[in-house]
């Protein structure tokens, strides 16, 4: 890993802005990535963890983890946004 724990959160923490994003570095590096999409509560629109951030050697992977991750985001939001909802009438 070419960055320090700190930098390293803060880049990828900082993605996600205006969301609020916590991401933990274990000492084995294991990292743990939560995208809030509520700023009022701690329910995690996205939670991904036992990402081996020992692999994060360049701007490139770094940048390729952040674009999966807001990929998934995504997804995640999207599939919630298209779940049956029941409708007054």
């Amino acid at each position: 890993m070419f960055l320090s724990a700190l930098e390293l959160r803060n880049i990828i923490e900082s993605s996600f802005l205006p969301k609020r994003c916590q991401c933990t570095l274990s000492p084995d590096l294991s990292m743990t990535v939560k995208v809030f999409g509520d700023h009022r509560t701690d329910q995690a629109d996205l939670y991904v963890s036992g990402i081996d951030a020992s692999r994060l050697n360049s701007c490139r992977e770094i940048n390729n983890l952040v674009a999966g991750l807001r990929s998934d985001l995504a997804q995640q939001t999207a599939s919630h946004q298209h779940s049956p909802r029941s409708r007054a009438i």
